[in-house]
């Protein structure tokens, strides 16, 4: 499957990976708006997952040169999955797994309750030593950037750390082709990352009244960073930690899950070769038709030659362990997930609880009505993605999951 090479409603360019999956229409109008920006190198890359987002559509590979934009890479900075196989099989597994559900969900807090406040169940209430350990190595580029910015300062912060949140964030056992059980997980910056997006884009949009430009942007979303300014410095500064901050906040979670696996399973190893920590909420300075670029992959995995990568389908429809293929079109990209073809209002709308169980069978996971919005029917069908990007991964195992956390 190849590319599809149109040109944008507003003058820009795309490169499409989108054939025989659905793109809406305000999905569509959102990426010519982006590809339209002046300092777009070359063409915006879609992935097949795509779908309308908050200034920039989700599953999109923004290539700048000169500028960033905070609100394409969004408040879930770092954003990324971790998987790794386990030495166990299936058959080492019980044939009942909702008390090893509950015991995960007791020591990985999920969720949120209490408005976010002092008794939010989706924070720490009682923080371990390895988590305060874990947050010296980031306190103190916190407290530099802090000081600089002071509204930056989230009310929690080290207590978002090795916490899963809500929506499409989630914690899997799977099992692969062999039956090998994989440990998988999504999560990225929390709380703490969303303050330092809020805070950029918002800081992005009065650069852009102050040099009188926001009237003329297609979206005041896409307002921009401009580089060699203190600004633009001090985002990617924010934006790096965070993204530091989200690979450690998957680390701590893995490590708590791999705890309760040792206490409750026979012996085991994790294979390092299996393992994989990849953002796709991110920027990153790269080298990309012979010229340094910004790329910002809003719901796209970095896919490289021999690049690992996870592509999750839904909370019912497996996932996928891939290598990259490094195709220079995408700017050696794929697709982070399947991609919602539902809003989440859409989908309390129309899928009902029997539709959600039915989807779920088989599955240890939440089956009550607070999840239908993350239910297999709000999801593209990931076997189409898959289709539509063959030549920028290969697929290396397909996994299937049987018991899914999410908050």
């Amino acid at each position: 499957m190849a590319y599809q090479y149109v040109d944008g409603a507003r003058g820009g360019r795309l490169k499409m990976w989108c054939e025989g999956v659905e793109v809406e229409a305000d999905a569509r109008t959102q990426l010519d708006n982006i590809a339209s920006l002046p300092f777009i190198a070359g063409h915006v890359a879609v992935m097949p997952d795509v779908h309308l987002g908050k200034g920039a559509t989700v599953g999109s590979v923004i290539p700048t040169v000169g500028a960033v934009v905070p609100a394409a890479v969004g408040v879930d900075i770092g954003c990324g999955m971790m998987a790794v196989r386990l030495s166990l099989t299936a058959n080492d597994l019980p044939d009942n797994l909702h008390s090893l559900r509950s015991h995960i969900e007791s020591v990985v807090p999920h969720g949120r309750t209490d408005n976010g406040g002092k008794n939010d169940r989706g924070t720490w209430l009682d923080m371990p030593l390895n988590v305060a350990g874990a947050w010296n190595i980031l306190a103190d580029r916190y407290a530099k950037i802090v000081e600089k910015h002071p509204k930056i300062k989230s009310h929690k912060d080290v207590e978002f750390l090795g916490t899963l949140g809500t929506g499409n964030h989630f914690i899997e056992l799977c099992l692969d082709e062999d039956d090998y059980v994989w440990v998988m997980l999504h999560s990225g910056s929390r709380g703490v990352g969303n303050k330092i997006g809020q805070y950029f884009i918002d800081a992005a949009k009065r650069e852009m009244e102050r040099y009188h430009i926001l009237p003329y942007l297609p979206d005041q979303d896409l307002s921009y960073l401009v580089e060699h300014t203190e600004l633009f410095d001090d985002y990617v500064e924010a934006v790096s930690w965070a993204q530091e901050f989200a690979a450690l906040n998957r680390q701590l979670m893995m490590d708590a899950v791999l705890k309760v696996l040792r206490e409750r399973l026979p012996a085991f190893v994790v294979s390092d070769e299996k393992a994989v920590n990849c953002h796709h909420n991110y920027i990153a300075k790269e080298n990309h038709f012979g010229k340094n670029v910004w790329v910002t992959r809003k719901g796209a995995v970095r896919a490289r030659k021999d690049d690992l990568g996870i592509i999750p389908g839904s909370m019912g429809t497996g996932s996928f362990i891939v290598r990259g293929l490094g195709n220079q079109d995408s700017f050696c990209s794929c697709s982070h997930g399947a991609g919602r073809r539902m809003s989440r209002n859409a989908a309390r709308k129309a899928i009902t609880l029997d539709d959600h169980i039915k989807a779920t069978e088989g599955i240890e996971c939440r089956k009550d009505a607070d999840v239908i919005d993350e239910s297999p029917a709000a999801y593209k069908d990931i076997g189409a993605v898959m289709a539509a990007q063959d030549d920028l991964v290969e697929i290396v195992h397909r996994l299937r999951q049987v018991l899914n956390v999410k908050g």
